[in-house]
C-alpha cells in the first residue's frame, strides 16, 4: 500500500512538473525576403499550404498592389502573387474551398481551386478591415481595429456582430465560443462583459491561435510571441523586438505544433517548432 501511494504521489509531482514547464521554439526554417510586407499567415492542414497576404504598399492604402502567396508548410515553392488585385489584405479565413479575406473596407471571397477572385463584399462603414476568423458552421468574422467592432458575414449578408472593442485585432473562433485579442489581452466575448483570459502582453497584440491543448498563443505587431495556458498564465516564447523585426498575424499547425510568423516589412516567413 506504501509503494501504490509513493508512486501516485510521484506522477503527481511528475504531472505537475510537466504542466509547469515553460513552453519555448526553435526556429526550423525561414523563407528569404521576397515577400511583400506579409500581414498575415494561414495554415491549411488538408493541402499542407500555407497561404500569406502582402501589402505590398501602405498598410490602409486602396492601391491596388496587394496579394495572397502560397507555400508549401516547409517554406518551400513559394508563389508570391499567387492571387492579384487587392488592396493591403490582412488576416484571412478558409472554409470549404473558399479563402475569407479582410481588405480595407470589404471582404474578398476567393476560389482556392480556381486562383481568382471570386466576390468582393463590401462592409459598410469600415475602414480598417483587420483579422478574419471562420467558424465551424462558416460563419466569418471579421474585426475593425480603429473602429473597435466585429463584423459577422453570414448567408452572404454582413451586420456588426459586437462593438466598443478598443484595440480590437485578432479574432479566433473555436467551438467553445470566440476570442479576440485587444491591448495586450485576450478575452473570449460574451454577450453582455467580455470575460478576460490574459493580460500583460505587449500593447500591439495582433494575432491568436488555439494549440490542441486548447492553450493560447498570441503575438505582438512589435516582435513578441506569447504561449497562453488556459488558466490564463503567460509564457514569452518568442522576442524579436532588439532586432525590429516583427510578429504580425501568426498561424499554427496544431498536430505537429509549428508556428507560422509573418515579419511584415521584414518581407518574409518564419517557422517555429514550439516545444
Amino acid at each position: 500500500m506504501k509503494r501504490i501511494i509513493f508512486l501516485t504521489v510521484v506522477f503527481v509531482l511528475a504531472a505537475i512538473l510537466l504542466q509547469a514547464q515553460e513552453r519555448t521554439v526553435v526556429q526550423l526554417w525561414k523563407t528569404d525576403s521576397i515577400l511583400k510586407v506579409p500581414e498575415s499567415t494561414l495554415f491549411d492542414q488538408a493541402t499542407k499550404t500555407i497561404f500569406i497576404s502582402n501589402i505590398d504598399g501602405e498598410p490602409w492604402g486602396k492601391d491596388g498592389k496587394g496579394s495572397i502567396g502560397k507555400m508549401g508548410s516547409d517554406g518551400k515553392n513559394i508563389v508570391v502573387d499567387w492571387v492579384t488585385g487587392l488592396n493591403a489584405p490582412k488576416g484571412m479565413g478558409l472554409y470549404k474551398g473558399k479563402l475569407y479575406v479582410a481588405d480595407v473596407d470589404e471582404i474578398v471571397i476567393i476560389d482556392v481551386n480556381a486562383a481568382k477572385i471570386e466576390k468582393h463584399i463590401p462592409v459598410a462603414g469600415a475602414g480598417t478591415l483587420n483579422d478574419v476568423t471562420v467558424s465551424p458552421g462558416g460563419d466569418v468574422y471579421v474585426s475593425d481595429s480603429k473602429k473597435g467592432d466585429i463584423y459577422l458575414l453570414s448567408k452572404g449578408a454582413v451586420k456588426k456582430y459586437l462593438s466598443g472593442l478598443d484595440g480590437i485585432n485578432g479574432v479566433l473562433s473555436t467551438k467553445d465560443g470566440l476570442y479576440f485579442v485587444a491591448k495586450g489581452a485576450l478575452y473570449k466575448a460574451n454577450a453582455g462583459q467580455h470575460l478576460k483570459i490574459a493580460e500583460g502582453m505587449e500593447p500591439s497584440t495582433d494575432g491568436v491561435v488555439q494549440t490542441r491543448s486548447g492553450d493560447f498563443i498570441v503575438s505582438s505587431w512589435v516582435g513578441a510571441v506569447y504561449y497562453i495556458k488556459k488558466d490564463g498564465s503567460k509564457t514569452e516564447l518568442l522576442n524579436t523586438m532588439d532586432i525590429k523585426l516583427s510578429s504580425a498575424d501568426i498561424d499554427f499547425d496544431p498536430v505537429n505544433e509549428v508556428l507560422f510568423v509573418p515579419t511584415f516589412y521584414g518581407n518574409s516567413v518564419y517557422a517555429y517548432q514550439v516545444k
